[in-house]
């Protein structure tokens, strides 16, 4: 089913899937999604569905809708066009065609024996190998908002004073505001990655992170006035 990511910056703030035939986009909270930002008008612009196609129409916002950098009044949506709304952007993801040749696919591959076997032990060492990993958590030391202590689940949990993130953070005094996201912390084969979404920001260890680091056992992470403590249970 299509569905859209709302962005803001590099970090995915919230999945929306289009399971109605009109989304709103907009500042004021009878919106189907909600931006709190002064850029946006009150209804800024709404995604449609006619026919097979979806079309992203501008509802007369002050600061306009772009589809991949262009303005525009209305304009038809294909798979992974980027729709900007002031700082925030709406990527437009279409599965539906993939569905389809999918569907079409009905025949069953044969395996040979030995294949098999292979295929079943690598499915148990898979499983086995995830029983005993090692679970990311994240505690909070100074500065808590909400939670002491958070689980780092999914592959990507977000960071900031947003009410859209997973862990919120406190700001650090009037010149030292905390962004709506900071940083965002990935699973990888390396292990857990925390990605810098406001450069420099986000402190590892005493050290500014500009781009990304990947989290040892016990490193502590400063974030405007909430300080975090990542650990492996």
């Amino acid at each position: 089913m299509p569905k859209v990511l709302l962005k803001f910056n590099a970090a995915v703030i919230k999945e929306i899937v289009l399971d109605k035939p009109v989304l709103t986009v907009g500042r004021k909270p009878d919106n189907d999604v909600v931006i709190d930002n002064p850029a946006i008008s009150g209804h800024h612009c709404k995604i449609v569905l006619k026919g097979d196609t979806y079309y992203v129409e501008d509802l007369e916002s002050t600061n306009g809708t772009f589809v991949n950098e262009k303005r525009v009044v209305k304009s038809g949506l294909h798979d992974q066009d980027v729709v900007g709304v002031a700082k925030h952007a709406l990527v437009f993801l279409d599965d539906r065609k993939k569905e389809e040749e999918a569907g079409g696919a009905d025949k069953t591959m044969v395996i040979s024996p030995d294949k098999q076997e292979a295929l079943a032990k690598a499915s148990a060492a898979s499983a086995a190998a995830a029983k005993t990993e090692s679970a990311g958590w994240v505690r909070v030391l100074k500065g808590v908002v909400a939670l002491p202590e958070y689980e780092l689940k999914g592959m990507s949990t977000y960071i900031g004073k947003s009410d859209r993130v997973q862990i919120p953070i406190a700001d650090g005094g009037f010149f030292n505001r905390a962004p709506e996201v900071a940083a965002s912390v990935h699973k990888k084969s390396e292990g857990y990655v925390l990605k810098a979404v406001k450069e420099g920001f986000p402190i590892v260890n005493g050290t500014k992170v500009a781009d990304s680091v990947v989290l040892n056992d016990g490193d502590i992470i400063e974030l405007g006035g909430t300080t975090l403590q990542f650990f492996l249970k």
